[in-house]
């Protein structure tokens, strides 16, 4: 087995310890977060860190790097105060990860990728046409982490789509009956697989 210490760690290469500090922790959830610019330009960006925050009220977090240059999504979400969450099939990663290079605010990755924009239900922000599971949010608020300069992004659930085959009759959403991926590190992507679901644990 591989040991390394804290010293090992820092003494690393830039690539090589983002590949390791970001496989160890897992899989991780795979969304495009789709948002749109002051100037009406949709943007759509992939993120591995979205999580759920709480069911009452419905919140989801993630977060974003904007002291590192990456500022389109969080500016348009603090701007027009909603986002989309959308997850993404195996045949949309190659598009999906082509939506993490940086383009410029007046681009929309949307016309880079094979992805297509749609709008629902006069919410103001564009879905990714085709996702299974669909999030509409509001910004609640931000949280700066100023041990390595993120922010913690919050927004509470509005708007919800969810392919039917998908929902089952306790709310439980199986994602495996998709083909929805996962990631592993910052550009693996896995197809999960439910083992099994057991009743709450008691003591």
């Amino acid at each position: 087995m591989h040991k390394f210490t804290r010293i090992d760690i820092d003494k690393m290469s830039k690539i090589f310890r983002l590949n390791l500090i970001n496989s160890i922790t897992g899989y991780k959830s795979a969304n495009l977060i789709g948002s749109k610019t002051d100037n009406k330009i949709n943007n759509l960006a992939i993120f591995s860190s979205v999580t759920h925050l709480g069911s009452d009220p419905p919140l989801i977090g993630f977060i974003t790097r904007p002291e590192n240059g990456n500022r389109n999504t969080y500016n348009n979400i603090i701007t027009n105060k909603l986002f989309t969450i959308n997850h993404i099939k195996k045949n949309q990663i190659i598009s999906a990860h082509q939506s993490s290079a940086k383009y410029p605010k007046n681009i929309s990755e949307f016309d880079k990728t094979d992805l297509i924009a749609e709008y629902k239900k006069n919410f103001d922000a564009p879905f990714v046409k085709d996702s299974p599971v669909q999030i509409g949010c509001s910004f609640v608020n931000e949280y700066f982490i100023k041990e390595n300069k993120t922010t913690l992004m919050i927004g509470k659930i509005e708007m919800l789509f969810i392919d039917e085959k998908l929902l089952l009759e306790d709310g439980f959403v199986q994602l495996d009956k998709e083909d929805i991926i996962t990631v592993n590190g910052v550009d693996g992507y896995a197809l999960p697989k439910l083992i099994k679901r057991f009743p709450y644990a008691k003591l």
